[in-house]
C-alpha cells in the first residue's frame, strides 16, 4: 500500500514525490525541471530500470509500485511522482531493512539512525542520476558485494532449472558401492555445481568410484557435514535442498545486515548458532573462536541477548523434566545400574518432602512418560553432563555455556545434538577471558578448584553480554559460506521479507527491534 499524502507530511518525504525546489540547492533539480516540462527524462528511465532489478538485492520490485513505462506517455508529471514515490520506498528498505520486528528473533536489531532516511530520499530527489542513488544504498549493508554476487549466482541456477535430485534408496551409499540408479544420478546432481568434477565417468557408471566420492566429500565440507563420502540421510537431505531455498537464505543474509543496532565496544560473546561456534570479540579483535555443540532441532537453541554473571565449579546437574522424561527415561529402562554408576540421582516427593529412591529398586518399564513422578539429579564428577565448568547467563529458558565429557562432538562438522544449552570446545580458554578482572581469580586457582571437585561458584567482576544469534551465511576473506537452515528461521524470515509490507515506513532514531515487515 502506497503512503498516504499525510504519512509523507509527517515523515517530511512529500516533498521528494513532488516535482519543484530542491532542497538541497534552492533552485529546481534537474529531475523536478523535466517533470515540470512534461518530459521523461532518461535519467529517470534508468531509474525503473534500478529499481525493475530490485530483485539482484533480495528485495521484491513488485512490492513498491513502480508504475508501467506506457503510463509515462501518457502523463509524464504523474509517472515521474509514482516513480519517486517507489523509489523513496525503496531506499526505506534497502537503508533500514524490509523486515521489522520478528517474533522469536530478540538477536536482530536495527539502528535506522546508521543511515538517516531523510538525506537518501532528498538525494534521490535532487540528483542529476537517482539510479545512483539506490546503487549506493544497496551496498551499504557489511558484505553486500560477495552475498550479491552469491544471490546473483544462485538466482541464475534457478533459472536454470536448479540441479536433479538422488533418490533416496535403501541405507547409506558407501564408497565403492553399485547402484544403477543413486550413482547416476549423485553424479548429474553434483556435475551442476562442483566443476572439479571434470573426470569422465567410469565404464560401470552405476560404480560409486574414487572421482565422485572426492567431489562429495567437497559438497560435505561445503555445506558443514562430515566429509567421510558416505551418503547417508544428512547428505541426501543437503544434495536435495532446492535451488530455491539458497536463493531465500542469501535473500535473508542481505536484509538481516541493513542497518543493524552497533555491536558493544566492550568485550562480548557471540554465539552463532547456524555455524555451530563462539567468539569472543573486543574492538574489533576476535580474541577466541571455538567450535560449540547447540541445541538439535527439536530441542532449539532459543536466540537471546543476555549477561554471563557467574561460573559454577564442578556443577551438579538438575535434569529438567523434559530431559529426564525423553532423554533419561530410555537410558534408565535399558540400564538403570549403569545410569546410578554415572552419578544420577533419583528423588520423589513425599508429603512434600523429596526423598531418594534406589534407581534399582524402580520398575522403569512402568513409568509414564506423560506423568512422569521423579525428579532427577547427577553428581558433580567426570562423567556429569555439564563437565567441570558451567557458564550462567540468567534468563527464562534456563540456556547455559558448559564443558562435556563428549568431547568427540567437537570432531564433527555438524554439531546441533544438545538439548538447548552451549557446549564449549575450549571452556577453560573461556574462562581465562571471563575471570580477567575478577581480584584473586586466574586459570591456575581455578583448576585447583576443579581438581578439588567441590562444587563452587564466583560471580564475575565484569558481566560479558553475550548475543545468541542465527546466521547463516557467513563472508570469511571474501568467501560466502551458508550452512543449512536447520531451524528453518532462514525461512520464517524469507516469509516475512515476501508479506505485504505496512506503509509508510517510519523514520527513528535509536536501535530498534527487527520484528514484522513495514
Amino acid at each position: 500500500m502506497l503512503p498516504s499524502r499525510s504519512a509523507l507530511l509527517a515523515l517530511g518525504l512529500l516533498a521528494a514525490f513532488i516535482p519543484g525546489p530542491s532542497a538541497a540547492t534552492g533552485t529546481d533539480a534537474p529531475m523536478a525541471r523535466e517533470a515540470a516540462a512534461g518530459a521523461v527524462a532518461p535519467a529517470f528511465a534508468r531509474l525503473a530500470d534500478r529499481l525493475r532489478r530490485l530483485g539482484e538485492d533480495g528485495l521484491d520490485p513488485r512490492a513498491y509500485g513502480i508504475p508501467d513505462d506506457a503510463f509515462a506517455e501518457a502523463d509524464p508529471a504523474a509517472w515521474h511522482a509514482a516513480l519517486l514515490r517507489a523509489a523513496s520506498l525503496a531506499l526505506a528498505d534497502l537503508a533500514h531493512g524490509r523486515v521489522q520486528n520478528l517474533a522469536g528473533r530478540p538477536d536482530l536489531r536495527r539502528d535506522p539512525a546508521a543511515h538517516p532516511l531523510a538525506p537518501l530520499v532528498e538525494s534521490l530527489s535532487s540528483a542529476a542520476e537517482p539510479a545512483a542513488v539506490i546503487e549506493r544504498a544497496a551496498f551499504l549493508p557489511a558484505d553486500a558485494a560477495p552475498l550479491k554476487a552469491a544471490l546473483a549466482a544462485a538466482r541464475a541456477r534457478v533459472e536454470a532449472g536448479g540441479w536433479p535430485t538422488v533418490p533416496a534408496g535403501e541405507g547409506t551409499l558407501e564408497p565403492g558401492a553399485s547402484d544403477p540408479v543413486r550413482v547416476p544420478a549423485l553424479r548429474a546432481r553434483l556435475a551442476v555445481t562442483d566443476p572439479l568434477l571434470t573426470a569422465p565417468p567410469p565404464e560401470d557408471p552405476a560404480v560409486y568410484d574414487p572421482v565422485l566420492v572426492a567431489a562429495v566429500q567437497r559438497f560435505q565440507a561445503e555445506q558443514g557435514l562430515q566429509p567421510d563420502g558416505r551418503v547417508g540421510r544428512m547428505s541426501l537431505a543437503a544434495l536435495n535442498r532446492p535451488a530455491e531455498a539458497l536463493v531465500r537464505q542469501l535473500r535473508v543474509a542481505l536484509d538481516m545486515r541493513r542497518a543493524p543496532a552497533p555491536a558493544p565496544a566492550e568485550r562480548r560473546i557471540e554465539v552463532n548458532v547456524a555455524h555451530q561456534r563462539l567468539q569472543v570479540l573486543e574492538r574489533g579483535r576476535t580474541l577466541l573462536d571455538m567450535a560449540v555443540v547447540v541445541g538439535r532441532p527439536d530441542r532449539q537453541t532459543p536466540m537471546m541477548r543476555l549477561r554471563m554473571n557467574a561460573v559454577q565449579f564442578n556443577p551438579p546437574w538438575g535434569v529438567p523434566e523434559r530431559n529426564a522424561k525423553e532423554d533419561l527415561l530410555p537410558k534408565f529402562r535399558r540400564n538403570a545400574r549403569a545410569m546410578a554408576e554415572k552419578g544420577f540421582r533419583v528423588y520423589q516427593l513425599v508429603d512434600g518432602e523429596r526423598v531418594e529412591v534406589d534407581p534399582l529398586s524402580i520398575d522403569w518399564k512402568a513409568v509414564s512418560r506423560e506423568r512422569f513422578p521423579y525428579i532427577v539429579r547427577q553428581d558433580a564428577g567426570a562423567a556429569n553432563a555439564l563437565g567441570r565448568i558451567k557458564f550462567i547467563m540468567p534468563n527464562t529458558e534456563d540456556i547455559f555455556m558448559h564443558d562435556t565429557p563428549d568431547r568427540h562432538l567437537f570432531t564433527r562438522p555438524e554439531r546441533a545434538f544438545s538439548s538447548g544449552c552451549i557446549r564449549l570446545e575450549r571452556p577453560l580458554d573461556l574462562l581465562d577471558l571471563v575471570l580477567e578482572g575478577t581480584a584473586g581469580w586466574d586459570r591456575a586457582r581455578a583448576v585447583g578448584v576443579l581438581d578439588g571437585r567441590a562444587t563452587a561458584s564466583i560471580a564475575l567482576a565484569r558481566p560479558l553480554p553475550v548475543r545468541l544469534h542465527y546466521t547463516t551465511a557467513v563472508v570469511e576473506a571474501g568467501e560466502v559460506r551458508v550452512r543449512p537452515d536447520i531451524y528453518g528461521l532462514d525461512e520464517a524470515y524469507a516469509r516475512a521479507l515476501d508479506a505485504p509490507a505496512r506503509r509508510p515506513p517510519a523514520v527513528a532514531s535509536g536501535p530498534a527491534r527487527v520484528a514484522g515487515v513495514r
